[in-house]
């Protein structure tokens, strides 16, 4: 929810302090049009509220690919607005966020690396105690997070590889964000067909709990 103050203030400032056109709220040329909003409104100065009442729910994907569409563009949308943006002061944690993304596709990624070279170079499984703890500690908190999903939500998250798959295939997403960004390629919207009745890929609800 935005205050109308901050959104004329928003639509003065386009083509100027910020990316887009003057006079519009949103700029068309962002394919993450509400995150584009709030940083723009934090470029000027402005605050963001998340009520701990306030809980977000996105509406699940039908199908891996519609998943593949949806994340691609919420990835690309970030990354080409840190381009649009820039290093601004407001920016400096969206930076960060994306540096630890791609961080994590390296770490991930040799994680994956070594497990298949240390399986084929020796002839039995060899358990080291200090990974065991760590990997537990990862263990323990995924579960308490998920805590009050029930427990087919406690079960999954203990096993940990569905979690570990899941962030492969973000870490995906992000090279294929970055490669679309470098080769300027066509981006694609999603959307998602319910019933016969169209829908955004990222419909989703916010709840205000009592």
């Amino acid at each position: 929810m935005f205050r109308a103050r901050a959104l004329r203030t928003v639509a003065i400032n386009r083509g100027g302090l910020l990316p887009g056109v003057e006079g519009d709220v949103y700029d068309v040329a962002a394919l993450t049009e509400d995150n584009e909003l709030t940083v723009a409104i934090k470029s000027l100065g402005g605050l963001m509220a998340s009520p701990n009442a306030c809980r977000v729910v996105t509406e699940l994907m039908p199908t891996w690919s519609h998943l593949w569409t949806q994340r691609l563009r919420w990835q690309r949308g970030a990354l080409e607005n840190l381009g649009a943006y820039g290093p601004r002061p407001a920016m400096l944690r969206y930076w960060a966020q994306q540096l630890g993304i791609g961080y994590s596709v390296i770490a991930l990624s040799s994680f994956w690396l070594l497990i298949v070279v240390t399986a084929l170079s020796t002839d039995g499984w060899v358990w080291f105690p200090f990974w065991i703890g760590v990997g537990g500690i990862f263990v323990a908190d995924r579960v308490v997070s998920v805590w009050g999903g029930g427990a087919r939500a406690r079960i999954l998250a203990l096993f940990l590889i569905p979690e570990l798959l899941y962030d492969v295939f973000l870490d995906v997403v992000y090279v294929k964000g970055i490669l679309d960004i470098t080769f300027a390629r066509d981006a694609a919207w999603g959307h998602v067909d319910r019933d016969g009745v169209g829908g955004d890929a990222i419909s989703g609800r916010i709840e205000v709990l009592a």
